[in-house]
């Protein structure tokens, strides 16, 4: 039996003005599920929005109380971020990644979101011809919206049929035309968790020397492949990072994940040093600087962005860092939870006849995270994602993503325990009003 009616859910649609909830962005399926929560009372089993579900990091807190209280809020950041900032980041990347970056080309960002919007537009100006960006998908939705707001043109593909050795070929070919200026993609993955291994980055990193393209890796879920014991610094295994194979990179890390600090949008991009101090005549004639990458990318793009990051957090961002090198936090430890949410929530899905969408990576089955995929016989992910509201739960449609498969992405951060039994129930029923055809 449903929870929401099929009326009282088009009613949400509608006051939202949301024009097609098969499509709907993750925003719109927010507005949706808040609106049927507050008009019913009936809570909703919230897998939409990727925001920490954990208590922000207290050590983050307390450093950024402590930096206020120096003065730190009276005077504008460097547009490049403070020291102690670009010296953690620094050693923080060695420590976990085992790749040597100079502070210099450490810069904090508003979060990641930031970082990837100024880095598009540096990374399809430096070569007149290199003006499109290739995504590797599925992937983040945000980054192609970043595109459109810019006008930039992209290119895309669905890694999945191509993992392992198949990758090489199919990257030939969509670098070929000589279009491309960045290659960006997320590891591990949102929105299906899947784990680009060291073989695929090799290939990309080469790829990416051979053809001259700047690679993007979009690290916000920095040591949660928690099927590996990464998190121990400098102890191997360290993190996987095409940084290994090419000097065309761009890393960006996050504090939101991590350590939970979403809310004070803090992130670092962390250019490769021969990138960062590589002369592109284009960017000089076009922002009447040196055309140094980096130096271009902070002071003539981001800084026109946001004017710099928010002082004090970058100083808790900074103590975090410096805490996690030394072994003083364990933030692998502190994030495993996702984990475990994600092994019950896809193990009462699959009880209740629905499939994991992207069930594994090259040489393993995929790992229990953040994020997870789930499809449903018979359904492409659009009306999944509609079938579900009706009972109670919000998800956004794979096809959003870049996804070439039918389902949808389910997020880990905000269930709870007591909601695994209203999530059982209600999957029971949604089986129940959806029989598995036969064969299926």
């Amino acid at each position: 039996m449903k929870v929401f009616s099929e009326n009282l859910v088009e009613e949400a649609r509608t006051q939202c003005r949301v024009s097609d909830l098969s499509n709907a962005t993750i925003g719109e399926i927010l507005l949706v599920a808040q609106y049927l929560e507050r008009k019913t009372g009936i809570p909703f089993i919230r897998m939409d929005q990727g925001s920490p579900g954990l208590p922000p990091n207290h050590y983050g807190v307390e450093a950024e109380k402590e930096a206020l209280d120096a003065g730190v809020g009276s005077q504008y950041p460097p547009a490049d971020g403070v020291p102690p900032l670009k010296k953690a980041a620094s050693e923080f990347v060695k420590a976990f990644i085992d790749i040597d970056v100079n502070p210099l080309g450490c810069i904090p960002t508003t979060g990641s979101v930031a970082g990837s919007f100024g880095s598009f537009i540096a990374c399809t100006q430096r070569i007149p011809g290199k003006n499109k960006v290739l995504f590797i998908d599925p992937g983040f939705p945000i980054q192609k919206s970043q595109l459109r707001v810019l006008g930039i043109e992209w290119k895309e593909f669905d890694i999945y049929p191509f993992r392992g050795e198949k990758l090489e070929a199919k990257l030939r070919e969509e670098l070929s035309g000589g279009d491309i200026g960045a290659i960006v993609y997320s590891n591990p993955n949102n929105p299906a968790w899947i784990c680009l291994e060291e073989s695929e980055l090799a290939v990309i990193g080469k790829l990416a020397t051979e053809f001259d393209v700047i690679v993007m890796e979009d690290l916000a879920y920095f040591c949660m492949d928690y099927r590996r014991p990464l998190g121990h610094p400098y102890e191997a295994p360290f993190v996987p990072s095409v940084a290994r194979y090419t000097d065309n990179y761009i890393l960006m890390l996050s504090s939101s994940k991590i350590f939970s600090y979403a809310g004070q949008r803090m992130a670092l991009i962390c250019i490769g040093d021969k990138l960062f101090n590589r002369h592109y005549p284009a960017l000089a004639e076009r922002y009447k600087d040196a055309g140094v990458f980096g130096q271009t990318l902070t002071a003539s793009i981001l800084y026109m962005i946001t004017s710099g990051c928010t002082a004090s957090t970058q100083y808790a961002y900074a103590k975090m860092l410096e805490m996690s090198c030394k072994g003083e936090i364990n933030f692998v430890e502190d994030t495993r939870v996702y984990e475990e949410r994600a092994y019950k929530m896809k193990k009462i899905f699959k009880e209740n006849g629905f499939n994991i969408v992207y069930p594994r990576d090259v040489t393993m089955e995929v790992g229990d995270g953040f994020f997870f995929t789930i499809g449903y016989p018979g359904m492409s992910g659009g009306t999944l994602l509609r079938e579900l509201l009706y009972y109670g739960v919000s998800c956004i449609s794979l096809s959003t993503t870049g996804s070439e498969r039918d389902g949808v992405r389910g997020c880990t951060s905000r269930m709870k325990e007591e909601l695994y039994p209203v999530l059982e129930e209600r999957m029971k029923a949604f089986r129940e009003d959806h029989p598995v055809p036969e064969g299926c």
